[in-house]
C-alpha cells in the first residue's frame, strides 16, 4: 500500500534490457519513496543506473519487475499511450540535451504540451513562464539562435508550464558552464518552490545534491545502504 504522504513509491523495481551481449541488469531491485513536495537527488558513479532509475520514474522505461507507483498509479500496467497522457497531465522532465523542437520558437516550444492538454490559455502560460526564466524577450528565437544557457532556461520553463505534481530533471547543468549552471540551479528550485512540485534530479554536481532535502546514492542497479 503506498504510505499517505507519498507521490512516488518503488517496490523491488527492477530493468534489465537484452543486447547482443545477452541480458543486462540495469537496476536490480530498487525500493525508494518519495513524499510529497519533498526534493530529492539521485546520486553516484556513471553506469550506477541513475538515470535509467529517473527514466522508470517518468514513465518512459518500463519496470522488467517489481512495481512502480506514482500518484497512486501503477505504471508498469499502462499503455504506451496511457503512459504518455499520464506524463502530460502531471509530470515535466528536464533532460541534460535540452530536447528543444529545432523548428518551433522558444514560446511555441512551452507552449506544445500545454495545447496538446487542451489548454485554450497555452501561449499566455507559456509567456508568462519564459518571462518568469528571464527570456521573455526571447520568446520568438528559435533554439538555433540562443545559447546552451538559454536553451535550458526554455526547456524548464516547458517543463513546468503544466504546472505539473513532480519534476523530474536528468543532470539539469551538465552541458552548462558553472555560471549558467548556478543560473539553472537557482531557476529549478525556484520553479519547485513557486508551483509546490516534488522534484527528483539526477546529479554529479556536489552543490546541487546539497540543496535536495534528501540524496540517494546508487552503486551497481542497487541503492547503497537498503531501501530509501
Amino acid at each position: 500500500m503506498p504510505q499517505p504522504d507519498s507521490v512516488i513509491q518503488l517496490r523491488g523495481a527492477a530493468l534489465s534490457l537484452g543486447g547482443n551481449a545477452g541480458t543486462v541488469e540495469i537496476l536490480r531491485g530498487i525500493d525508494l519513496t518519495v513524499r510529497c513536495g519533498e526534493t530529492l537527488g539521485l546520486i553516484g558513479p556513471s553506469g550506477s543506473g541513475k538515470s535509467s532509475l529517473l527514466m522508470l520514474l517518468g514513465g518512459l522505461e518500463r519496470a522488467t519487475g517489481g512495481q512502480v507507483q506514482v500518484l497512486g498509479q501503477d505504471l508498469t500496467g499502462m499503455s504506451e499511450d496511457a503512459l504518455a497522457r499520464f506524463r502530460r497531465d502531471h509530470m515535466g522532465v528536464v533532460f541534460q540535451s535540452f530536447h528543444l523542437i529545432p523548428t518551433m520558437t522558444a514560446l511555441e516550444n512551452v507552449a506544445t504540451p500545454l495545447e496538446l492538454a487542451g489548454r485554450a490559455d497555452a501561449f499566455d502560460r507559456a509567456a508568462e513562464e519564459l518571462e518568469q526564466v528571464g527570456l521573455g524577450h526571447r520568446a520568438g528565437h528559435y533554439p538555433s539562435q540562443l545559447s546552451g544557457g538559454e536553451q535550458q532556461r526554455v526547456a524548464l520553463a516547458r517543463a513546468a508550464a503544466p504546472r505539473p505534481e513532480i519534476l523530474l530533471a536528468d543532470e539539469p547543468t551538465g552541458n552548462l558552464d558553472e555560471a549558467n549552471g548556478a543560473a539553472i540551479m537557482d531557476m529549478l528550485f525556484g520553479l519547485r518552490d513557486r508551483h509546490g512540485a516534488t522534484l527528483v534530479m539526477v546529479t554529479h554536481a556536489p552543490e546541487l545534491a546539497a540543496r535536495c532535502d534528501r540524496t540517494v546514492p546508487l552503486r551497481d542497479g542497487l541503492i547503497a545502504g537498503g531501501p530509501a
